[in-house]
């Protein structure tokens, strides 16, 4: 594990500049800290999302930098699924970096099998590009009671994803990359 001089770190908030650990390798792609600021912004500033006291998922977590971030900015719990064992070790060295343990919780594993679940408000999704995963792990995520009702889903999807989104909020692009943010409804995801 890492910590490059550049790399990823928390934003604002409590733990504001708190570097981050990343694991070596290409397994893992954080979001680069301009990215995730913007995310931030738009929610921060966005009429129909309150930060604070959210239930937040973190899909595809990697270094856990998107639920660690909404922990800064007053997220009330933060559920962090990731499947690899690098990605882990480093994910759970910065939630003990930042003293978060009795506010986050980690899920090892392939989200396409996650356990039950209780809903959360907020989810994150920065998947592997290519692989179509965003729509399979909101799928599972719905079938196993994850989502609350009219929850906020932000999903980076790569140049060559993409997929159906009811209810744009809003969307930027950042690179390569695509994040758009809407809301669950009750006729789909």
């Amino acid at each position: 594990m890492t910590i490059p001089p550049a790399g990823p770190r928390i934003v604002a908030g409590l733990w504001r500049g708190r570097r981050l650990v990343a694991p070596e390798g290409g397994e893992t792609r954080p979001t680069g800290v301009r990215a995730r600021q913007a995310v931030f912004d738009i929610l921060a500033h966005a009429p129909w999302c309150e930060l604070r006291g959210a239930k937040v998922l973190d899909v595809f977590a990697g270094t856990g930098a998107y639920g660690l971030e909404a922990l800064s900015r007053g997220a009330e719990h933060a559920v962090f699924f990731e499947q690899s064992s690098a990605a882990l070790r480093a994910l759970r060295a910065n939630i003990a970096s930042c003293k978060a343990e009795e506010i986050a919780r980690v899920v090892a594993g392939d989200i396409r099998t996650a356990p039950q679940g209780e809903p959360h408000t907020l989810v994150f999704l920065d998947p592997p590009y290519g692989q179509t995963l965003v729509p399979q792990a909101l799928n599972a995520l719905a079938a196993r009671g994850w989502l609350a009702k009219n929850a906020l889903i932000i999903a980076e999807f790569g140049p060559d994803d993409d997929m159906p989104t009811p209810e744009l909020l809003a969307e930027r692009s950042h690179g390569k990359a695509t994040v758009k943010i809407w809301r669950l409804t009750a006729s789909g995801l």
